[in-house]
C-alpha cells in the first residue's frame, strides 16, 4: 500500500483510532469498495470498562486488549499500521504521522477520551489517572507497593496514608473502583497480608454531584451509595478536590486527607489532534459535529465516539461517552460514507439508548435497561453476561469468566503481583530488576 497516494476509484477510507467505535466502522466497511486504513499508537484494542479490575488485580491486562489485526485477519480491503499521528491536514487530505504523511479520500477521528484534570497541574503530576491498559497496571503497582510498605513502616501516620485510598468522581468508573477496593479490604487484605487488618484500610469517595451515578436513575443511586457504604467506604457528596500533593488531599467541604493513594476518575476530554480549527472544538475538548457525524465546515473529516460532539435540542451536551454509543456512531458512518460515495441521501444518526448499569461489588449491582430497574443479584449477573460477551476473542472471553469464577469463590485474585515498580518521585513505571 502506497500511504502517500490514493488508489483511483477505490477511496480510502482513513480511521484514526482502534476503540470501540473505529473498530465498527471498519467492520461494517467489510466488502465495501473502499480501501480501509486504520492506525492507532497502539496495537490493540483495549476494552476500557474492565481496567478498574486489572487496576485491582482481577484479571490479567491481556484479558481486556485483543490485538487489531487479528480482529481484521478476514477483512481483505482493511489494514492496519501502528503511528502516531501529529497533525490533520485538512488542505492536501493527508495527515502528518511519525510514519511519514498519509493520504486519505475521508478521514474519520476515532481517537476517543482521555482523563481531565481540569487544568489542575499539581494533581495531574500526583494523582492516578485510569484511561489505558499501563496506567491500570501504574495503579496495581501502586496499591500493591503501599501496601508492602505498609506491613513494614514503624511510622504509624505514613502507615494510614499508605492505607488510605481516595477516589475522585462518583460515576461508574469511580464507584466500580471504589467497590473493588472495599471487596479487597473486606476479603483479601488480612488473608494475603496477616499484619493487617481490614479497619487499617480506608476507602474514600469525593463526587461534585450531589448523588453517585448522577446519569442512572434515582434508584440506581441511592442503592450504589448504600451498597459502597454497607462495605465501609466513605462518601462525600456535592464536594470537589482543590488540590494534591502527593501527601495531602484537600476537599472544599474543609475536610483534609492524608493518603498515598488518589485515583482520578473526575472527568474526560476529548483526544483532538492539531490541525483544525479551533471554533470545531467545543465544550469539554469534544469536536462539533452535525447529524451524521461530519465536521462542521468539511466535506470529507468525521469524528465519532467520545471526541465528538452532536449538539441537538435532545443532547445538547452531545451523546453520552459510553462504548454503544461510540458503536452506534461507527456503524452509522460507514453506511452514509457509503451513501456519500454512491451519491445517495444520507440519513441522520439517532442513538438508542440500551440502559447502563454498574457493580459495586460481590452480587451486586445496579442496571437501568430503558424502563426497566435492577438491583442486586440478577443486576450483578446481567452485568457479568454483558461484559463477558462484550470482550473481543473468544480466548478473552474464557480468561476473563474463569477467572472471575475463581475470585468469586475464593473471595481472592491470583493476579495480584507486582510486575513493574511504580515510582511515587518520578509517577513513572520501570521494570523490576534483578
Amino acid at each position: 500500500m502506497d500511504l502517500q497516494q490514493t488508489t483511483p476509484g477505490t477511496p480510502r477510507v482513513l480511521i484514526i483510532g482502534g476503540g470501540f467505535g473505529g473498530t465498527q466502522l471498519a467492520k461494517k466497511l467489510k466488502g465495501q469498495p473502499v480501501e480501509v486504513l486504520m492506525l492507532d499508537r497502539h496495537n490493540y484494542h483495549t476494552f476500557q470498562p474492565l481496567l478498574y479490575q486489572v487496576a485491582m488485580g482481577a484479571i490479567e491486562a491481556d484479558a481486556i486488549g485483543f490485538p487489531i489485526r487479528r480482529i481484521f485477519n478476514h477483512q481483505k480491503n482493511f489494514t492496519f499500521h501502528l503511528a502516531d499521528v501529529q497533525r490533520i491536514n485538512p488542505e492536501t487530505n493527508t495527515v502528518t504521522t511519525n510514519i511519514g504523511d498519509i493520504k486519505y479520500d475521508y478521514l474519520v477521528i476515532a481517537t476517543g477520551a482521555n482523563t481531565n484534570f481540569f487544568g489542575n497541574n499539581e494533581i495531574e503530576h500526583f494523582t492516578m489517572p485510569m484511561k489505558n491498559i499501563p496506567e491500570a497496571l501504574n495503579i496495581r503497582s501502586l496499591v500493591l507497593q503501599n501496601i508492602e510498605k505498609a506491613l513494614v513502616t514503624a511510622d504509624k501516620e505514613e502507615r494510614n496514608a499508605l492505607l488510605t485510598f481516595v477516589i475522585v468522581g462518583g460515576g461508574p468508573t469511580g464507584v466500580e473502583l471504589s467497590g473493588a477496593l472495599a471487596e479487597m479490604r473486606l476479603h483479601a487484605l488480612s488473608l494475603d497480608y496477616p499484619g493487617l487488618k481490614p479497619e487499617d484500610m480506608k476507602v474514600y469517595i469525593a463526587e461534585g454531584k450531589p448523588e453517585l451515578l448522577a446519569a442512572m436513575s434515582e434508584g440506581a443511586s441511592k442503592k450504589a451509595k448504600q451498597y459502597l457504604e454497607d462495605k465501609g467506604v466513605i462518601i462525600y457528596n456535592d464536594v470537589h478536590v482543590t488540590s494534591y500533593d502527593g501527601n495531602l488531599v484537600k476537599i472544599d467541604n474543609g475536610v483534609n486527607i492524608r493518603t498515598r493513594n488518589v485515583f482520578w476518575a473526575a472527568g474526560v476530554r476529548g483526544e483532538v489532534p492539531d490541525g483544525l480549527p479551533k471554533e470545531v472544538v467545543g465544550k469539554g475538548a469534544r469536536i462539533v459535529v452535525d447529524e451524521i457525524n461530519r465536521i462542521k465546515g468539511f466535506q470529507n473529516i468525521f469524528a465519532i465516539g467520545d471526541v465528538a460532539a452532536m449538539i441537538t435540542p435532545d443532547t445538547p451536551n452531545g451523546h453520552p461517552g459510553v462504548a454503544p454509543a461510540a458503536m452506534q456512531q461507527g456503524k452509522h458512518l460507514a453506511k452514509n460514507i457509503i451513501n456519500i460515495i454512491n451519491n445517495k441521501p444520507t440519513q441522520p444518526f439517532k442513538y438508542l439508548d440500551k440502559g447502563t448499569m454498574a457493580t459495586v461489588g460481590r452480587n451486586q449491582a445496579v442496571a437501568d435497561i430503558r424502563k426497566l430497574k435492577f438491583q442486586g443479584f440478577f443486576a450483578w449477573v446481567l452485568w457479568l453476561f454483558v461484559h463477558i460477551m462484550s470482550l473481543a476473542g473468544f480466548t478473552n472471553k474464557l480468561i476473563v469468566f474463569l477467572s472471575w469464577a475463581v475470585n468469586y469463590f475464593t473471595k481472592n485474585s491470583d493476579n495480584r503481583m507486582i510486575v513493574r515498580y511504580f515510582d511515587t518521585k518520578t509517577m513513572m513505571a520501570d521494570p523490576i530488576s534483578k
